[in-house]
């Protein structure tokens, strides 16, 4: 039934996916999107993928061997890809370098002229998603790759009023499968609603500006594979050392971090990870989580990126946490409780199932380089604060940060589960209040008792915040 609606709603931005389907990629380091967007376009009516077609497309416009590409452009040969660049800013040059790891391009062969990236504003320092052309400059003075052109990956038209209009024609059950499908999850995976939408909160951050979020959870559960296949807007950072000029500004070269370029920096494996000039990056991260700006070297930065932190957490046999307080696994670094109540919400990663093969999606759902387009315009949605302030009762005495935390959650929650609603007469209340409220409530008042627990300056009780019927 959830297939055919998919299919006659959605009928331009979905994909039928299988794992004979996907196959096909192997274990070549393609993200969703790009997969999605081929056999989307290499597929018959009847969901019948040209594998051929595929490995050709692959073969030619997304070469994996560095020394037969370079050879062949240093030959003379202009190649057109479509790569994952990181662009950097030479500020001592006047120029902008960049790089494609995934074919061994580095930043000391190549340049981008002034005239292309005033051209391209897509040409930023960060990472960007396109279709290149690539040609090698041999004059006498310097020798390097050249981007002589470029078009930014973006295959769909996306019209977020259609979005909202179809969340109509389905009920709140179905929307919730049709959004963990979009994952590319199989919903039937999940034992309950519970575990489904324990499963989404982890696209908060996605749809709303600055929501922070701590999430512990056991290994296998997917946080990874969320956080760093399913949007080119999100930065996921994977254990290891991190610098103050990686993350907030880089003072030398004059560039921004990526908690600047990005709609979310998720902190992977948190537990491995070691902040370099601590102080530094621990001070600029206050200030953020905060207010969304920060200092570094006299130099004033705003974001409205979300920020998660993702590492594992010790369970019983039970599958209960071992530990008295939930942050006792997280760096010393983390677990100041001033720094932790600037986190909007905790999510008990142990409630969500393990990946197994029940959870393996067969079936139609939205391609994932639409849907990533999708949440990336419902965050500068500004409709949905109001109707939360309307529905919510606030008393007076209550903490600033406690009711923006719970505002914010609410408001990411609706902006997921009902896109649809303009005003609180289209909303049933009792489903706002289970599905919204109690859910941003109760992840708050995660973060609030924990708190509490390794520092009693802070009360471990929320405001008595209710909604208005």
């Amino acid at each position: 039934m959830l297939d055919e609606k998919i299919k006659k709603y959605f009928e331009n931005e979905c994909v039928h996916k299988t794992t004979k389907n996907y196959s096909i990629f192997g274990g070549k380091n393609i993200p969703s999107f790009i997969k999605d967007w081929l056999v989307k376009r290499y597929s018959d009516e009847f969901g019948n993928v040209d594998s051929k077609s595929i490995n050709n497309f692959l073969k030619e416009h997304m070469p994996s061997d560095d020394k037969t590409i370079k050879k062949e452009i240093w030959e003379g040969e202009d190649k057109k890809i479509l790569a994952r660049l990181i662009i950097e800013p030479d500020i001592k040059k006047d120029i902008l370098k960049f790089s494609i790891p995934d074919i061994g391009i580095k930043f000391n062969e190549t340049k981008i002229e002034k005239y292309v990236a005033k051209k391209h504003k897509e040409l930023k320092s960060g990472e960007v998603w396109g279709v290149v052309t690539l040609t090698y400059n041999n004059n006498e003075k310097e020798k390097f790759i050249e981007l002589v052109d470029f078009k930014s990956f973006s295959p769909y038209k996306v019209d977020l009023d259609f979005f909202k209009k179809q969340r109509k024609n389905f009920t709140t059950e179905e929307w919730v499968d049709l959004l963990i499908r979009a994952m590319e999850y199989n919903p039937d995976g999940f034992s309950s609603m519970g575990q489904k939408t324990t499963f989404l909160s982890r696209l908060l951050v996605f749809v709303e500006p600055r929501v922070n979020l701590i999430e512990l959870a056991p290994k296998g559960t997917g946080k990874s594979y969320i956080f760093g296949n399913l949007s080119k807007f999100g930065w996921l950072i994977s254990g290891g050392v991190v610098t103050r000029a990686k993350l907030l500004y880089d003072v030398a070269k004059q560039m921004p971090g990526v908690i600047i370029n990005y709609d979310y920096v998720a902190m992977d494996e948190i537990q491995t990870i070691t902040l370099k000039d601590e102080s530094e990056i621990t001070g600029g991260l206050k200030s953020f989580l905060e207010s969304g700006t920060f200092t570094i070297a006299n130099v004033r930065q705003t974001s409205n990126a979300g920020f998660i932190i993702l590492g594992n957490i010790p369970l019983d046999e039970n599958n209960n946490p071992i530990v008295r307080s939930y942050f006792e696994p997280l760096p010393e670094v983390f677990r100041e409780s001033a720094f932790l109540d600037r986190f909007h919400g905790f999510i008990e990663g142990w409630k969500m199932p393990r990946m197994n093969q029940s959870m393996i999606l067969d079936g139609n759902t939205l391609n994932v380089e639409y849907f990533s387009e999708i949440l990336h315009l419902l965050r500068d949605d500004t409709s949905y604060s109001p109707i939360v302030d309307s529905l919510l009762d606030i008393p007076s005495h209550a903490d600033t940060r406690d009711v923006n935390a719970v505002k914010r959650l609410t408001t990411a929650y609706l902006k997921l589960l009902f896109p649809h609603v303009k005003s609180i007469d289209d909303i049933d209340i009792d489903e706002f209040k289970l599905f919204c409220f109690d859910k941003a409530y109760k992840k708050r008042d995660i973060m609030r008792k924990q708190i509490h627990k390794i520092d009693r300056e802070f009360s471990k009780n929320l405001p008595n915040i209710t909604v208005i019927h």
